[in-house]
């Protein structure tokens, strides 16, 4: 044990809050040997056994050795051979089985000799560091051809992770192809235990990203059919692991003492993974993950100091449009019920489409996990039905339910409020109201746009949600407290998950009009609204459409092409298939829908004109 080196491992947290990259020689571990031979090394140093297993049969041994050692129970030779068929190497099962096995049902009911059952844990999620983790390269597995892997990780003796590595200067995008290659040539092979894999991971060294295992299975899927639309399940979904201040960290020396330490990946794979109900592995992203326990902390703490109903008990979480705020709240709600102390969590959303559309969101990550509602009559009945833990509910519905019910015992309750966009209703009277009826709570939102003091507005005081000292509340934080986590539309762009857009600022109020006076807001609105500067912008923008949106210019989208070894082939089928498109869509955004209808009339008439 002398040799253990934990680098960076908290109790508290899955993503570490900021890390300083390893400084070392350049040049150092340039060949995908050296690489690996490294990867291992600080696998080792942070607590990994090491297995010199390179066959199945090694493979199934092993296997046996972790489970009984998690159970503390020894089988027999003919109760492992009937648990092992049953229920580790069935036949009929493929990946979305073994994934559900390994998310949901991982408790198996084994028979012994005497005729009794004994339940079997392959993975204890509640004390995650019961499990082992194992680390083994270089096996070897034999389907449709022969195959040795690079690096896999064990947990309790079944391949969960899998890392393919590439020499540094070969595009990372090669690992990924490779794993690609091995689901179709041999990890069914044999017993099929490289199914159970939840996560891959692709590195050349100087690139490091990780996904799920139907995201690639996915993909195989694609190929085999007649479809020839990409989906979501491709190279471009593979995630960089970063820190908590959204910086990546995309060296895999790095990203070894960082996602690999056993909290960490122990914790992605028993708490930060969702198998939806359309058999898809979600595996939460950083800043997901950091969003989640910067919550779940808030609770804790103060619920141990005895601070509810206040800014101080919660906090906003600012992630930025398309960055999966519903998975994140998803797993703040089935989290928190966990905690033994919190009665419910009530999702409250600003309309009744919202409304529907989380509920749907919820039901793909797991069917009834929440309950929505039609009426403020089922909601009265799930508010005060205990076994009811997760609703979802608008923010009009939960008022009246608020005025109606002056003396209901959910009001001192132990209650989790999160409010999906935030920004939109959150300073108005019916925040008030429910804010003022519950007595202990926790209030957090989400959104992609605070208000902070520069673009509050003018927020009347009718309209504005008053604290008990009667002052007019107008910004994010002084509603829901401190920013607990933000990832903005920068981080988003910078990591591939939104597109990148390109701004021009075209002037339309000159500066020098009202310089040196004071302009009021209303001044400013009639400003905006007067019908010449409308007419402007939208012959600008009629003028400017087809060079903006490169109407009369061909895009190529390329088809990828990965089951072809020789690069030179595989780059000429590719262009071979590339498809021709013309030109881009585009979004008109206003600024209220009065500004919208007044575009929409100017739009119709310019148009007609020019016809």
């Amino acid at each position: 044990m002398s040799n253990l080196n934990i680098i960076s491992q908290n109790t508290e947290s899955t993503v570490v809050t900021e890390y300083t990259p390893v400084v070392r020689k350049s040049d150092a571990f340039q060949s995908e040997a050296e690489l690996e031979k490294e990867f291992i090394r600080l696998l080792c140093e942070q607590g990994y056994e090491r297995l010199d297993i390179h066959t199945e049969s090694e493979l199934i041994d092993n296997l046996q050795i972790q489970i009984q050692k998690l159970n503390k129970f020894v089988f027999s030779d003919s109760e492992w051979e009937s648990f092992f068929k049953t229920f580790l190497a069935n036949a009929n099962e493929g990946i979305q089985e073994k994934t559900r096995t390994i998310q949901e049902d991982y408790i198996k009911p084994a028979k012994l000799d005497n005729g009794t059952t004994k339940n079997i844990w392959l993975i204890d999620k509640k004390n995650i560091h019961n499990n082992s983790l194992q680390v083994l390269n270089q096996y070897e597995a034999e389907g449709k051809h022969k195959n040795r892997y690079d690096v896999t990780v064990l947990e309790n003796g079944l391949p969960l992770v899998h890392i393919e590595l590439k020499r540094r200067g070969v595009a990372i995008r090669e690992a990924f192809n490779q794993i690609d290659r091995y689901q179709r040539d041999s990890f069914w092979s044999g017993s099929g235990l490289f199914e159970y894999v939840q996560i891959f991971i692709i590195s050349n060294g100087t690139h490091t990203k990780y996904y799920s295992n139907t995201t690639r299975f996915s993909l195989i899927q694609n190929k085999n059919s007649r479809s020839k639309s990409r989906t979501s399940n491709s190279f471009e979904f593979t995630s960089y692991w970063a820190d908590s201040k959204n910086r990546i960290i995309p060296d895999l020396v790095d990203f070894t003492r960082t996602f690999m330490t056993k909290h960490t990946l122990l914790n992605v794979l028993t708490k930060y993974c969702v198998f939806t109900v359309d058999e898809l592995l979600l595996v939460m992203r950083p800043y997901q993950i950091v969003a989640t326990e910067k919550i779940l902390n808030k609770i804790k703490i103060s619920t141990n100091y005895k601070i509810f109903s206040s800014p101080a008990a919660g906090g906003y979480i600012w992630h930025t449009t398309g960055s999966g705020k519903t998975l994140t709240s998803f797993k703040t709600a089935q989290l928190a019920t966990e905690l033994d102390y919190i009665d419910k969590v009530v999702f409250v959303v600003d309309r009744k489409d919202l409304d529907y559309q989380t509920m749907k969101e919820y039901d793909k990550f797991k069917k009834g996990a929440a309950n929505s509602n039609k009426s403020t009559k089922i909601l009265k009945e799930q508010l005060e039905d205990p076994n009811v833990r997760i609703i979802i509910t608008t923010i009009q519905k939960l008022d009246i339910f608020c005025k109606q019910n002056k003396g209901s015992d959910v009001f001192n309750k132990h209650i989790v409020l999160i409010f999906d966009e935030c920004h939109r209703s959150q300073f108005g009277e019916f925040h008030a109201n429910i804010a003022s009826s519950f007595k202990k709570y926790h209030l957090f939102g989400f959104t992609g746009t605070p208000i902070f003091a520069e673009n509050a507005g003018s927020i009347t005081l009718s309209k504005g949600m008053k604290d008990k000292n009667g002052i007019v509340l107008k910004t994010t934080p002084q509603v829901f407290g401190e920013c607990l986590h933000d990832y903005t539309i920068i981080n988003a762009i910078n990591d591939g998950n939104v597109l990148p857009f390109k701004v021009d600022y075209i002037q339309t109020i000159k500066e020098k009009d009202i310089k040196d006076k004071e302009v009021s807001d209303i001044d400013r609105d009639r400003a905006m609204k007067d019908p010449r500067r409308i007419s402007e912008v939208v012959t600008y923008i009629i003028e400017h459409f087809d060079q903006k949106t490169k109407r009369n210019a061909d895009t190529y989208v390329h088809t990828l092409i990965s089951n072809v070894e020789d690069v030179a082939i595989r780059q000429a089928l590719e262009e071979k298939e590339r498809k021709r498109i013309k030109g881009f869509n585009s979004i008109f955004a206003t600024g209220s829908i009065e500004f919208a209808k007044l575009y929409y009339t100017e739009f119709k008439k310019q148009l007609k004109e020019s016809e």
